[in-house]
């Protein structure tokens, strides 16, 4: 075989290699559109998905996943029914969503990136290590803005004839991860069933005894207070901590305001790109009169839901030096001692593993329990992508989420908006989950904090104890701390273990590479071509050659 049929069929190896990677990864979304027989400007959303169809099984947990995947990262456009809206805000008044009107906007002014629409797609702000993750400062949000008309800083018509600095605005707001959220709404769905149960406890024993009656509420380890039920069945809230007086817990957005990722999914896409959910703003109806109804379905929303809560937990990532791991393993004993795991707790119990949507707890104006004959019923533990937590004996599953899922007085140094978020003290957040966090760096609610030093440093308020502790360590101590918890880690896609080492696993990333076994075949054909060659002495450059000088 000569040097130039050699290269030939190697090259074409090649190519096909490459044409079956493209494929297995779903990049070729141009193509698919073309071969959908639409030429030309084109919807990015190719299908809408009927909630009967899932409710009746016509479609498999896979396939509602991988259309939920495709909302996700669709970049949205005219023919969707995207741009400006006039839907402002969507709030939520006695547990009921409200979405307020306002003057339309026409090209060009259909984009406005600090009160909305202000993305094309979830991507732009959850991408960071990939998709599903966070995003960086660049991608931050103006949290309320979405009020305003149009924000030009004028004082005029899009501005309400209010005069606004950057800081008033809105709340700016890094983007955070979504792996493993369908794990935290669990949590916070099965602590706010046990907190309203704790309630109707005492109420109960109130009308019994004839006297207050007042509890303590705890709920998986972790105390939000007391309430005291009186004898006339009304509840006393005053020494309530961090959670509203209904006792949901809202495990979504920094201020704790979210209840479940549908709420997320229909109040983010009527926000940042101007596509309204059927579920919302009715069947058939164009509320913002952009010559398209419907843009969103049923089915769409519990697609999209499905995909977000079955996205990979997060894990650890042990550093693969020995002294580095060593001291990972102090800091983690540390972070335990100075107080941090008192909010950051390392692990929560999920009494039953099986997502159901959907959530019993989502406000109306969103898709209820009563509104579908079959929800679906999703076991976290093996659907979706690996890694999975497992059960234990008794069938309850151990989830380090590093939280409490309950709201803190932070401090001044986090005490910097403006504006009260749907009736949450400005300087009170929801404690963050630190499992993934290391990997969407930077840090804080606002990403002002790009080390984690630094973010551990501007805790105050509640937190200032734990701070002071820290600040107080030495700088080995401190570093420990820090080396522990850059072990929180989004894992590899593909990971099997919740823990890996740095630097293991290239087996695994050579068949992911090689797009499967398919994929392999191909590139040992290529290897071995080209190592025949090489063998000839025909190939130069695979190892440095003589002067010619």
């Amino acid at each position: 075989m000569n040097d130039h049929l050699t290269m030939r069929i190697a090259s074409a190896v090649c190519l096909l290699w490459a044409a079956v990677i493209l494929a297995s990864c779903g990049v070729t979304e141009g193509a698919a559109a073309s071969a959908g027989g639409v030429i030309g400007d084109a919807p990015a959303i190719t299908e809408h998905t009927s909630q009967q169809a899932i409710a009746d099984g016509e479609l498999s947990l896979e396939e509602v996943i991988r259309r939920g995947e495709m909302l996700f990262t669709a970049p949205f456009n005219t023919l969707d029914g995207a741009g400006r809206p006039e839907t402002a805000d969507i709030e939520r008044r006695n547990n009921v969503s409200i979405a307020n009107p306002r003057p339309r906007r026409e090209f060009p002014d259909n984009f406005n990136r600090i009160s909305a629409p202000d993305a094309n797609t979830c991507l732009e702000c959850h991408t960071t290590p990939r998709a599903g993750g966070g995003a960086g400062n660049a991608a931050n949000v103006f949290v309320l803005a979405d009020r305003l008309p149009f924000a030009n800083f004028d004082g005029g018509p899009g501005d309400n004839g209010e005069t606004h600095t950057l800081r008033s605005v809105g709340g700016e707001r890094g983007s955070l991860g979504l792996f493993g959220s369908g794990w935290i709404e669990l949590l916070a769905r099965e602590m706010t069933a046990d907190m309203k149960a704790a309630a109707e406890e005492a109420i109960e024993e109130a009308r019994r005894s004839g006297a207050d009656v007042t509890i303590d509420l705890v709920t998986k380890g972790v105390s939000f207070g007391r309430i005291t039920a009186r004898r006339d069945a009304t509840l006393d809230f005053s020494e309530l901590e961090g959670v509203d007086r209904d006792l949901v817990v809202r495990p979504f957005q920094q201020k704790g305001v979210v209840v479940s990722l549908r709420e997320f999914g229909v109040k983010a896409m009527n926000s940042h790109f101007g596509m309204q959910a059927s579920e919302q703003f009715l069947d058939g109806v164009d509320f913002d009169r952009d010559g398209y109804a419907d843009e969103l379905t049923r089915g769409d929303m519990t697609a999209l839901t499905l995909f977000q809560a079955t996205l990979p937990v997060p894990g650890e990532m042990l550093p693969a030096d020995p002294a580095a791991r060593a001291a990972a393993e102090r800091g983690r004993r540390a972070f335990g001692e100075i107080g941090c795991a008192s909010c950051h707790v390392p692990y929560l119990r999920v009494e039953n593993p099986i997502f159901t949507e959907p959530s019993p707890f989502n406000p109306r104006g969103k898709l209820q329990p009563t509104d579908v004959n079959n929800p679906v019923m999703v076991d976290l533990t093996t659907a979706g992508a690996g890694p999975h937590l497992k059960r234990e004996p008794d069938g309850s599953v151990l989830a380090p989420v590093f939280t409490d899922l309950k709201r803190h007085r932070m401090g001044p140094l986090l005490d910097n908006e403006a504006l009260v978020q749907d009736g949450v003290p400005t300087d009170e957040w929801l404690t963050r989950k630190l499992w993934g966090f290391a990997s969407e760096p930077p840090f804080l609610h606002h990403g002002r904090a790009t080390l984690i030093s630094e973010a551990i440093l501007a805790h105050g308020g509640e937190a200032e104890p734990a701070r002071d502790e820290f600040a107080a360590l030495s700088d080995d101590e401190q570093a420990a701390i820090v080396e522990f918890l850059k072990t929180l880690q989004v894992l590899p896609e593909g990971a099997e273990s919740l823990v890996m080492v740095e630097g293991a696993g290239s087996g695994k990333l050579l068949m992911a590479l090689a797009g499967g076994g398919a994929g392999l075949v191909l590139l040992v054909i290529v290897i071995g071509l080209l190592a025949a060659a090489r063998r000839r002495g025909r190939i130069r450059g695979a190892h440095p050659q003589p002067s010619r000088e």
